[in-house]
């Protein structure tokens, strides 16, 4: 299968030449490996993974041996099995000027991750790969970075394909893992099967000691059809058969493992009795689908749940776009207690640019009346508007526009 490059490829070089180590954390089979190995190509850099049951058992062991038998600099895959490894890291960063010595990657993350921040602090530089997203499928390159304005929009219509309602939902229905992007149905269904019952059970197992498959599966199938809500761990807990504090923990174990991306609603204390629950999506569209029991991009296009499905679609490649930029925004979405939401605030610069999520080509204008709670208060408005499934970027007044979905 060719490569595919990807978006985080620029910032992960970038930072490699500033950092002595690198950290790529993520979700199981998004391409972290993938990526690091084609970026490795023409260097001379060892590479070892932890899967390895040897080279693991070396690794907690005896970490200075480990490091004599693989020299750095080095890409050492499923770095979370051996955490013993990062105290002599530290000493070979901190006995070097190199930068880039070291290439890791890992998908557990708690603990490993308060490992990493507690051992390698101001020598690592940690970033988050996703699944792919449409426009790394289609191969499209935007040269500036996202910015919602009516000149910034126009900009990165030139450089997009046209927006297809079909396509799009190939794309939800499919998912990002590199494995299926040119599997037939049945490959697909098979390959999210086995994903489940093998990378997805033995983590949380290790991770959380949940034993209990079926219970689990269920679980998985209940977040999956709440996905785009608000978080009820009521339902959750109902729906699987397990207490509330057990729903919670599974799925803060979800979240830890790259599956789940929880949006936390917007605080501030100018706006009161805003909602605390975050709202559930899935990372990658296409094992949410799959285990939603959509069968085919058809039916979940034209079925019930295709406006929450596109929701999540749109959130992601948001969150794929920020983690892959220059520029640092922060993702909320706004529900007073009137139920009164908006389903996207995107906060960079001490501005917000809200923004309502709607898989209508033709969405009703009068969806940005709903920023007007805003303007009562204090807070900053930036440009905003409705992404959508329309062809180009129109006006709707001075501060927004009609988005198409695959300008983010």
């Amino acid at each position: 299968m060719d490569y595919i490059n990807r978006q985080l490829e620029r910032k992960f070089i970038k930072m490699s030449g500033f950092f002595k180590a690198m950290l790529v954390t993520g979700a199981r089979q998004v391409g972290k490996t993938t990526m690091l190995r084609h970026l490795a190509q023409g260097q001379k850099r060892t590479y070892v993974t932890l899967d390895n049951l040897m080279a693991r058992e070396l690794a907690k062991s005896d970490p200075i041996l480990f490091f004599q038998t693989y020299k750095p600099p080095i890409i050492i895959d499923e770095v979370q099995y051996a955490p013993e490894l990062f105290s002599q890291i530290k000493v070979i960063c901190d006995e070097s000027e190199e930068t880039g010595l070291f290439w890791l990657t890992g998908s557990q993350q708690y603990e490993m991750m308060r490992n990493v921040r507690e051992t390698l602090a101001g020598r690592i530089g940690i970033l988050k790969l996703y699944s792919l997203s449409k426009s790394e499928k289609d191969g499209t390159v935007f040269e500036s970075e996202l910015d919602f304005t009516l000149s910034g929009l126009q900009s990165r219509q030139a450089k997009a394909p046209k927006n297809d309602v079909i396509d799009v939902f190939e794309h939800i229905w499919r998912g990002g893992m590199p494995q299926v992007v040119r599997a037939d149905s049945e490959q697909r269904q098979e390959y999210c099967n086995s994903y489940v019952d093998t990378y997805l059970m033995r983590d949380i197992a290790e991770l959380g000691g949940v034993t209990d498959a079926l219970r689990f599966r269920k679980f998985l199938a209940a977040c999956a059809a709440l996905v785009a809500e608000q978080v009820n761990y009521k339902t959750l807990a109902e729906s699987s058969d397990i207490a509330q504090p057990t729903a919670k923990e599974w799925l803060k174990l979800l979240e830890g493992l790259g599956i789940v991306y929880l949006l936390r609603p917007y605080a501030n204390n100018a706006l009161k009795r805003l909602a605390k629950t975050p709202k559930l999506y899935f990372c990658d569209s296409g094992l949410c689908a799959h285990l939603s029991m959509w069968l085919t991009p058809e039916t979940l296009m034209n079925g019930a749940a295709s406006g929450h499905f596109f929701e999540n679609y749109v959130v992601t490649e948001m969150l794929k776009s920020y983690a892959y930029s220059g520029t640092k925004a922060n993702m909320t979405y706004f529900r007073d207690a009137n139920a009164k939401e908006i389903d996207l605030f995107v906060e960079e610069n001490n501005l917000i640019h809200p923004l309502e999520i709607k898989k209508s080509a033709n969405p009703d204008k009068r969806e940005v009346k709903k920023f007007d709670v805003l303007r009562k208060s204090s807070i900053e408005l930036g440009c905003g508007g409705i992404i959508c499934m329309c062809e180009e970027v129109v006006p709707i007044d001075a501060l927004n526009c009609y988005i198409p979905c695959n300008l983010i």
